[in-house]
């Protein structure tokens, strides 16, 4: 199974080509352009550099969020035309998902839980817990503070945008019981591209229409969002 995957959750993103799991390639968007300049130029590129045509491709993936509006509508969309136009399913991931993807490959002691922390606005980030495979915490934004004081007793790597900027203020809460990933802020198309693979030969089969931005909310709130890959 081929896979072509985007990521507009953050300002510069990434696209990435997977088969049967392996990372063919995986490319960092230019931050200094705005994301709907760049596609979906950024994937034409990764396809010519491959020497893979388009209609190779067996399924579309796309990070459904959290990001920002703009961003996030301008990727799907992306993804959504491209479903349409060679006939192949879209999946849609969470980039808190696949950053818990990522940070599993790290070498961890057994039972570090992965903190996944991606910039917000305001000083805010959205935030996700994971041990493994398994959510322990649902997505949110808050501030680090508040996060924080729920952390200890255990390790945790954080890993994400949101854990380079307020690394001295995790250091500073939790000491020694605090690694991060390197680097702090991975790439993620290609986690994503291999999270819709499994969710795909799991029988997952959302129609390209049904693919929706996953808005995060405060903790009491309701958070709204796609079907779930893992």
């Amino acid at each position: 199974m081929l896979i072509l995957s985007l990521d507009t959750t953050t300002p510069g993103g990434s696209c990435a080509l997977v088969r049967e799991q392996c990372v063919l390639g995986e490319e960092a968007g230019d931050v200094s352009s705005e994301q709907a300049a760049r596609l979906p130029g950024d994937l034409a590129r990764l396809l010519a550099r491959e020497s893979i045509a388009l209609e190779e491709v067996s399924l579309l993936a796309v990070a459904t969020g959290p990001g920002s509006f703009t961003g996030l509508r301008v990727g799907i969309a992306t993804m959504q035309g491209l479903a349409m136009a060679i006939g192949a399913p879209l999946i849609g991931v969470s980039a808190l998902d696949a950053l818990a993807v990522v940070g599993q490959t790290e070498d961890v002691q057994p039972g570090t839980r992965v903190a996944t922390w991606m910039n917000a606005w305001r000083g805010d980030v959205f935030a996700a817990l994971y041990q493994g495979e398994r959510e322990l915490e649902a997505p949110i934004v808050a501030r680090p503070e508040t996060l924080l004081t729920g952390l200890g007793g255990s390790p945790v790597l954080f890993t994400g945008d949101g854990a380079l900027t307020h690394r001295e203020v995790i250091r500073a809460a939790l000491g020694t019981q605090a690694s991060f990933s390197d680097p702090a802020q991975p790439l993620l198309a290609g986690a994503i591209a291999r999270l819709a693979g499994i969710a795909y030969l799991s029988g997952q089969r959302p129609p390209p229409h049904a693919i929706e931005p996953l808005y995060v909310r405060r903790r009491g709130a309701d958070v709204a969002g796609p079907i779930r890959p893992v």
